[in-house]
């Protein structure tokens, strides 16, 4: 089967990602863009994958060794450890180290733990011993105090507010695809608990996830943004949908998101095409894996990806979006998150790395007998 990228594509994106990060280790949305947590997380792990396939390959065109790549990873990890307030937040917008936002979206702020996890999990099976206890440790305090502070914002319905201004002052509504994001970020979260030993704490996290699960399945708890393509397949990228449940969510509206030969649209009113939720779907219909509908789910994720490679561009990043009926791109950048979305994806489809299942083991915890999330025999609403 040819690959989704090949180890060239893969390397090349790497060292797009790596060009956009500061010396502070900041990895901007593209140079002298804005900055946050989230986004600044989904570009490393495009680092973390990179280094890997690049390490496996030993490709000679690649400029920078495995090792450089996987210390840029690391230098990701530190800037948030570094940056991290008190209370566990990080502003929401950041240009060139001054904050322009300083709430903090809670989205924005559980996302390291994914990334922790992921290059734990990288790093340490790829010797063959699990994941890797001393990444976990030393970004332990910083994933703790994150979770623990996303946590104020979680209402009696289960849902977290999107926002906590520096009072303590909670946003006025919930997100779903924050939500179903958070619930990753959850999981993750737990799962260094449980590796490192604080038992507690992924049990009241997992308690946590339970509750938020069950409220992602109940798309009137949160705005109305149905338009999004991304509140379509979030809640089965993030773990509260699963099995036919998930498959039967993605069916129902995949005509109104998904333009054949193009892509997936970013909202369904407009033909404007966008990398990120392209990737971000292939990676939930691999979350079917295991299931009846893994061989249509997997031909549809191949199928997607190909046709967002229409906007790779010769430096190894991806244009943002395109507009199908101007045949234009738009906006007129590349930037890191869309390219670590790709290498995420390209991974969830080929086995590139030892984290390949990574969002798809995420979403089975909730059906882990030993966890509280295991309710996924409840009717989606």
């Amino acid at each position: 089967m040819t690959p989704a990228l090949t180890s060239e594509q893969v390397c090349e994106t790497g060292l797009f990602i790596a060009r956009l990060q500061g010396e502070d280790g900041a990895l901007p949305w593209f140079v002298g863009e804005q900055w946050d947590a989230w986004n600044h997380t989904e570009a490393l792990m495009g680092l973390t994958i990179a280094a890997h396939v690049s390490r496996e390959t030993g490709s000679p065109r690649v400029n920078h060794t495995a090792e450089q790549l996987s210390e840029r990873a690391r230098l990701g990890l530190q800037h948030l450890r570094e940056t991290q307030r008190e209370d566990g937040s990080w502003p929401m917008r950041v240009r060139d180290g001054v904050v322009e936002q300083d709430e903090s979206d809670t989205n924005q702020c559980a996302y390291p733990a994914v990334g922790v996890w992921h290059l734990a999990l990288v790093t340490g099976a790829g010797r063959g011993d699990g994941p890797d206890r001393g990444i976990l440790a030393e970004n332990w305090p910083m994933v703790r105090a994150a979770i623990r502070h996303v946590l104020t914002a979680q209402r009696d319905d289960g849902t977290i507010a999107w926002a906590i201004n520096r009072r303590g002052g909670l946003g006025d509504h919930a997100l779903l695809t924050g939500n179903a994001s958070i619930l990753q970020s959850l999981w993750a979260a737990a799962a260094i608990a449980d590796t490192l030993g604080h038992i507690d704490d992924a049990a009241s996290w997992r308690e946590s996830g339970a509750r938020l699960a069950a409220a992602v399945r109940q798309v009137e708890l949160f705005a109305d943004r149905r338009r999004f393509s991304m509140d379509w397949f979030y809640p089965v990228l993030g773990g509260a949908l699963v099995g036919d449940h998930a498959a039967t969510h993605l069916r129902r509206d995949w005509d109104r998101f998904v333009i054949e030969g193009q892509g997936v649209r970013c909202v369904d009113d407009r033909p404007w095409v966008t990398g990120g939720e392209s990737a971000e779907l292939v990676m939930a219909l691999c979350c079917l894996d295991g299931t009846p509908h893994e061989d249509r789910a997997r031909r549809e994720a191949r199928a997607v990806f190909a046709d967002l490679q229409h906007t790779r561009d010769t430096s190894g990043g991806y244009w943002t979006g395109y507009v199908v009926d101007d045949d234009a791109v738009w906006p007129v950048e590349q930037t890191g998150w869309s390219a670590g979305a790709m290498l995420l994806a390209a991974d969830a489809l080929d086995g590139l790395t030892p984290a390949a299942n990574f969002f798809h083991a995420m979403t089975w915890l909730a059906r882990t007998p030993s966890h509280s999330a295991a309710r996924d025999h409840e009717e989606p609403r």
